[in-house]
């Protein structure tokens, strides 16, 4: 695995571009990895399981082709549920902050 540098930290941590925004089935689009991590605290059961199921997880699909963080992408296909999965990304969040100290 790459290191991650400070450049790739404000990078994964920075807004992406509107043509690679995740649009979420309840109509919240998300732009960067803390409104990733906000709108799963609040997302409805419903809403996470229809982007999460056995064999398609549009969070850590997003992730990984968008940032290109497949230690995150890994953790949100582990993830049970909602509260997992935004406990991931907060994690990785805070791992990236501390990069740019």
């Amino acid at each position: 695995m790459a290191k991650i540098t400070k450049d790739i930290a404000e990078r994964w941590l920075a807004n992406v571009p509107d043509e690679v925004v995740f649009r979420c089935r309840n109509g919240r689009t998300m732009r960067n990895l803390r409104e990733l991590e906000h709108s799963l605290a609040g997302m409805a059961d419903e809403t996470f399981a229809y982007h999460a199921t056995e064999g398609r997880n549009d969070f850590s699909r997003w992730v990984r082709d968008i940032f290109g963080d497949e230690k995150l992408a890994k953790d949100l296909e582990k993830s049970l549920d909602k509260e997992q999965a935004a406990k991931a990304v907060s994690s990785r969040i805070a791992f990236l902050e501390s990069k740019l100290v």
